[in-house]
């Protein structure tokens, strides 16, 4: 059914850089029978380099799988590259790993979004029909729409984190990237459930396939529209998004306008508490344990070289980080930014009390050129609309319209399927 060799071969010649290691392909079977997949760096892979895109994991050999990688062999996935992505997932454009920026599948001059640059880039381009990723802020939804494709980040705590390199570790999920939306639920439906490995696996039954094709068949649904979000994006994003509300819109569904007053604090409220964990997790890379050693005269000289490996963003974060965990600070910021993502959670469960599921453009903006030398700022602005449902880790389905523009489908904690089932159904309105 697939050319192994064809897609290898393609893959190798890495038109994107997309890839930062080729697997040489082992046939498999099971329910995904022999489905080719594309895995994001940052996800162990037993034997086969994985380096987050660092050069201070440059020289790592994993001696064990991730929970999604071993579930997907033994689903009879077949494990084809470790795709690109922003350094340790810090990025929103793909542009800050030390192998160089992924291109973008259509038009090589943009960035394809990140952080999962790579994995978003491979399935838009055709390399692979399906590819996984992680997202902490918007990491699996912005290169998906940038790229023209469908992706999922799950209800936090669905899936497996056991393998995944840590950025915040109460933020970050692992999720599919697909060219078709039952190849994503498929995908989903091997990856999830619980798993005693991870203190942070919720006691969910297995993503359901069967439940997707029910929501999927449903005649009307009560859609929420975030009224600040269109206020937040291009006349180009709004055009594209409002046509796709008027064709639900002449399909009968009903469409409620919601606000989400928090939601002006989200952005700042995300880079705090994601820098602070990430300071912390990224403190096990010292040249010791794993990974590229630079030896110095001295212990505190060896950590120094060692870590001068850390790309100029990881860096940024890790010192942004340190100083909201620092005496003095902790309470000023870090406090309060837990306290608004309280807010920001209570408001987006309480939208579901009037609503089946909440609709918002993924993306503010098309997506700008590679080496565009925005400000951190205006790079950190791509992630406005996605990180409040990080925040409140509900699942989030990006629907590709084209033209670089998608939909965030939100659905309640723990019914990621009706999302998806809200998307198999739109399939035929695209």
């Amino acid at each position: 059914m697939w050319n192994y060799d064809a897609i290898f071969q393609k893959l190798k010649r890495n038109e994107l850089n997309a890839v930062i290691t080729v697997v040489e392909p082992e046939g498999g079977s099971g329910p995904l029978n022999g489905l080719p997949i594309a895995i994001k760096d940052n996800i162990i892979t037993k034997g086969v380099r994985t380096t987050a895109a660092s050069k201070i994991l440059d020289n790592y050999i994993p001696p064990y799988d991730a929970t999604v990688v071993k579930r997907l062999k033994e689903a009879g996935a077949v494990i084809m590259a470790k795709a690109n992505l922003d350094e340790f997932a810090m990025g929103s454009t793909g542009e800050s790993s030390a192998f160089g920026p992924t291109k973008n599948p259509h038009i090589p001059t943009l960035v394809p979004g990140g952080s999962s640059s790579g994995s978003a880039a491979l399935v838009g381009g055709g390399y692979v029909p399906v590819a996984l990723g992680s997202d902490t802020g918007g990491s699996v939804r912005l290169p998906a729409a940038f790229c023209n494709v469908w992706s999922l980040k799950p209800t936090y705590g669905r899936v497996s984190r056991y393998g995944l390199i840590a950025f915040a570790s109460s933020l970050d999920v692992i999720g599919p990237i697909a060219n078709d939306i039952d190849l994503l639920a498929r995908v989903m439906e091997v990856i999830s459930g619980p798993d005693p490995r991870d203190a942070t696996s919720l006691n969910l039954p297995k993503f359901s396939y069967a439940k997707v094709r029910e929501f999927s068949m449903r005649d009307r649904w009560r859609l929420g529209v975030v009224e600040e979000h269109l206020k937040e994006v291009s006349k180009e994003v709004k055009l594209k998004f409002e046509s796709f509300l008027a064709k639900l819109h002449r399909e009968g569904h009903e469409i409620t306008f919601l606000n989400l007053k928090s939601g002006k604090f989200a952005l700042a409220s995300y880079y705090v508490i994601a820098t602070a964990e990430a300071s912390s997790n990224l403190a096990r890379y010292d040249g010791v344990r794993f990974g590229v050693r630079v030896e110095g005269e001295t212990l505190e000289e060896t950590y120094i070289k060692t870590r001068s490996l850390f790309g100029k963003e990881v860096k940024r974060r890790i010192l942004m980080g340190t100083f909201v965990l620092s005496h003095g600070y902790y309470d000023a910021y870090y406090l309060q930014a837990l306290k608004v993502r309280r807010l920001v959670k209570e408001e987006v469960e309480n939208w579901f009390k009037d609503v089946d599921l909440v609709l918002t453009p993924t993306n503010p903006t098309s997506p700008p050129p590679i080496g565009a030398g925005f400000s951190p700022v205006e790079y950190y602005r791509l992630d406005t609309l996605t990180v409040p449902f990080s925040l409140s880790g509900v699942p989030v389905l990006n629907v590709p319209l084209g033209d670089f523009v998608g939909v965030q489908v939100v659905a309640p904690f723990g019914l990621d399927e009706r999302a998806v089932g809200f998307g198999r159904y739109v399939k035929s309105l695209l």
